[in-house]
């Protein structure tokens, strides 16, 4: 026999020994099979490899696990916790309603989850409830993403390796070549981000704000290339970006300046704005209008505080109060010049 064939056959035993519940002490194989420790160990590991493959497809958790007081390593078979149906269902409604993928993809993810969680006839009920919204999906109008790239970015993040990456601009639709160090992988009203650092400063420095120290906010679909560079980079790990805290603190993925505000809100919810922003707390409240103080970072909370109308009142910083005037002012313009034309 070869040496590939002797160790095919090694390997496959030990797993059916594993399988019946056997303990395999390393030493007492090594001697069975005239192999030294090391090897034992390679083909422990491969049986790992493979039961973590298994895990993955049919959802049972098998382990090899060291057993220090036997000396020796044994099959371990673990229940895992299963969805409920209500759960199962929620995801795919929270699916649904991201819009982030083509209606092609979503219905594989769909039936992908579906097979995997629930019985035949759960899936049947389930597929009922969703039926009707999956008919009238529309794929949106932005590029859908690659999974395969989201991958790729999600790894380099994780590993610290540098991207090169080609990027179609929001203002001008101008395609530029970046160099960039991702330190984070968000997603956000239907769009996912990659949080990166520019690693040429003189590219920081002709932004608008030069030397921004926070990362530079890149959505994927407008990507058209990435690809690793091989180059690494080192962020101790009390320095990295944090995409949580991040999240808690931004509207719509708008870049700029972290800031505390305050607004008075008078409308009938105050639970869906302490939603919007986690990081906000109620300092007051008086004859139904609540005093809200929140931690933001850029410029997309002015976004949500216009999209509420009278119902916000922004009271501080001033800079913030002066901006939303403006921008009203402007909304009045527009509106006047719109009703000039349609009574002239």
């Amino acid at each position: 026999m070869t040496a590939d064939t002797l160790k095919t056959t090694r390997v496959l035993e030990l797993y059916q020994d594993f399988l019946s519940g056997k303990l395999i002490n390393k030493q007492q194989a090594a001697e069975q099979y005239h192999v030294n420790v090391r090897s034992i160990q390679r083909d422990i590991d491969s049986i790992r490899d493979f039961l973590s493959e298994q895990c993955a497809k049919e959802g049972i958790v098998r382990k090899i696990e060291y057993d220090k007081k036997e000396n020796g390593y044994r099959l371990v078979t673990q229940e895992i916790e299963q969805l409920s149906k209500g759960e199962v269902l929620a995801l795919c409604k929270i699916l649904l309603e991201s819009r982030a993928f083509t209606k092609e993809q979503v219905e594989k993810q769909l039936q992908i989850i579906l097979n995997l969680c629930v019985s035949q006839k759960e899936k049947a009920d389930i597929e009922w409830f969703i039926s009707n919204e999956l008919f009238n999906y529309h794929d949106p109008a932005h590029a859908a993403v690659d999974p395969d790239n989201l991958w790729m970015v999600a790894q380099a993040v994780r590993n610290q390796s540098v991207l090169e990456i080609e990027y179609q601009k929001l203002k001008d639709r101008q395609i530029v070549k970046r160099s960039v160090e991702p330190v984070g992988l968000m997603f956000s009203e239907y769009y996912f981000y990659l949080m990166a650092v520019i690693t040429d400063h003189s590219t920081r420095e002709a932004f608008h704000k030069k030397n921004d120290p926070y990362p530079t906010i890149y959505r994927l679909d407008r990507m058209h290339s990435i690809k690793e560079t091989g180059e690494k980079f080192s962020v101790p790990y009390k320095d990295r970006f944090k995409e949580g805290e991040y999240k808690n603190r931004t509207q719509f993925m708008f870049g700029g300046e972290p800031q505390k505000i305050s607004f008075n809100y008078y409308g009938p919810s105050v639970e869906a704005v302490l939603d919007k922003f986690p990081m906000a707390k109620v300092i007051d409240e008086k004859e139904g209008v609540c005093s809200i103080e929140a931690e933001v970072f850029g410029t997309g909370v002015k976004m949500w505080l216009l999209s509420q109308g009278s119902k916000v009142k922004v009271t501080a910083p001033e800079i913030l109060v002066q901006e939303m005037k403006q921008e009203i002012g402007n909304m009045d313009v527009q509106y006047k010049q719109m009703g000039g034309k349609t009574n002239g």
